[in-house]
């Protein structure tokens, strides 16, 4: 894909902790898998539970207006959770898995993989979204989904705008060559890492890119820029800013990385 003449201008990207950040777009504002509530225990299914460790750096009261909820999927309480769930009732539009959207209801829809939808931008033109897989842990999607649930990423472009990718929770290279083949190189990737892992699932394997594959990731996208989110703030997430910046500068890729 041809990058239009701004493309490569940077943009802000505020990151307020676990998967949850805000970016302005083409004149739209983004929030991405809105987690606002305290620590604490969180159940999980089966049993199990997620436990918050850190506080959320802004009150949604303080966003201001947001256009859309880009959100990975709504299983999962690191994802979305209560007070996430609460503002999705006071934005136009949530994109989100084909699931979540019978779930979720109005003002949602879902996207199945390379599905687009386009968005009215205030000053004339359009914003396109478009849904990319992921894959929630190792392996195929086929053997991950029963036991994790539905994911999407998106990619969003426009005349004159840079190529935008947020992964959502995805651990699958594979699925980033997919992506990179039909929208490299990415002006900007929004990339959850953390290395989310549970005893006696998978094996004990990452259910989210870990450090090294972010790099790796970096590479294939040939992004030029990276904002890490989804590495700080939950137990169960077991590598964090020291462990992405270890594995970029042995990637020789620390240039690309943007802290907030």
């Amino acid at each position: 894909m041809t990058s239009g003449p701004l493309a490569t201008e940077p943009f802000p990207v505020h990151v307020f902790g676990g998967p949850t950040a805000l970016f302005e777009y083409g004149g739209l504002r983004f929030l991405t898998d809105p987690t606002f509530d305290g620590p604490g225990d969180y159940p999980a299914g089966g049993g199990s539970v997620l436990t918050k460790t850190g506080h959320s750096r802004v009150a949604p009261a303080d966003l201001g207006r947001i256009d859309v909820v880009l959100l990975s999927h709504d299983e999962h309480a690191d994802n979305l959770d209560n007070a996430g769930r609460a503002l999705l009732a006071d934005v136009p539009l949530t994109l989100t898995t084909p699931g979540a959207e019978h779930r979720l209801g109005e003002k949602t829809k879902g996207l199945a993989d390379w599905e687009s939808v386009q968005l009215n931008r205030p000053d004339g033109g359009t914003v396109t979204v478009t849904g990319v897989p992921a894959v929630h842990g190792p392996g195929s999607r086929e053997d991950i989904e029963p036991f994790t649930g539905q994911v999407v990423g998106f990619v969003l472009t426009g005349n004159g705008l840079p190529t935008v990718y947020v992964s959502g929770d995805n651990a699958s290279l594979d699925a980033v060559e997919r992506i990179a083949e039909r929208f490299g190189p990415i002006d900007t990737a929004v990339l959850f890492a953390g290395a989310p892992r549970f005893a006696g699932l998978f094996d004990g394997e990452p259910l989210v890119l870990d450090s090294a594959q972010a790099a790796e990731a970096t590479k294939i996208l040939r992004a030029r820029r990276v904002v890490p989110v989804h590495y700080e703030g939950w137990a169960h997430f077991t590598e964090g800013r020291d462990d992405l910046d270890a594995a970029f500068a042995a990637a020789g890729l620390s240039d690309r990385l943007q802290w907030n």
